[in-house]
């Protein structure tokens, strides 16, 4: 034991829940039915990769460790059912399959409801940490998911100005 396992755990939890959010997106950009939607889908599931690069840094630092291939090897095995707002990539694949994002305005809709829930989670898991460094990981998912809402925001407002 190091003492660092509650932080640890916390880190690959969050990394799972960005890999369900960004395969989530991936699926969603696959089934958009209009090129402004599908491209609005595909950054956002970038927004994700960036997230599962900065948690791996990271989790490879808790660990005083920089083998990459490792964590890439986890990376690429791990099973991510839920997305970062708590909801089964599964069931939002599904609800995709029966709501049409007929255009870039429902993709963001649909984008802002999945951070807006990522927030809502990790405010949560940050408020019932008992490590700190745990609560100060989930503080910082938090200001990520806080700047995701409002890039959001300013592509809804351009999105509304030029319709």
């Amino acid at each position: 034991m190091t003492g660092k396992e509650d932080l640890l755990q916390a880190l690959v939890e969050a990394f799972i829940m960005e890999k369900g959010t960004r395969e989530f997106y991936l699926q969603a950009a696959d089934k958009s039915s209009s090129p402004g939607s599908r491209k609005s889908f595909q950054e956002l599931s970038l927004w994700e990769d960036r997230h599962m690069a900065y948690i791996q840094s990271l989790y490879q630092s808790a660990l005083d460790d920089r083998e990459l291939e490792e964590f890439a090897s986890f990376s690429a095995k791990v099973l991510a059912p839920l997305t970062e707002s708590g909801i089964p990539v599964k069931e939002l694949a599904r609800k995709i399959e029966t709501y049409t994002v007929k255009d870039e305005g429902d993709a963001l809709n649909v984008a802002m409801t999945i951070e807006a829930k990522s927030f809502n989670l990790y405010k949560d898991l940050a408020a019932r940490a008992v490590d700190t460094e745990a609560k100060v990981i989930f503080e910082e998912m938090m200001a990520q998911e806080t700047k995701h809402m409002n890039q959001l925001k300013t592509m809804q407002q351009a999105l509304s100005k030029s319709s």
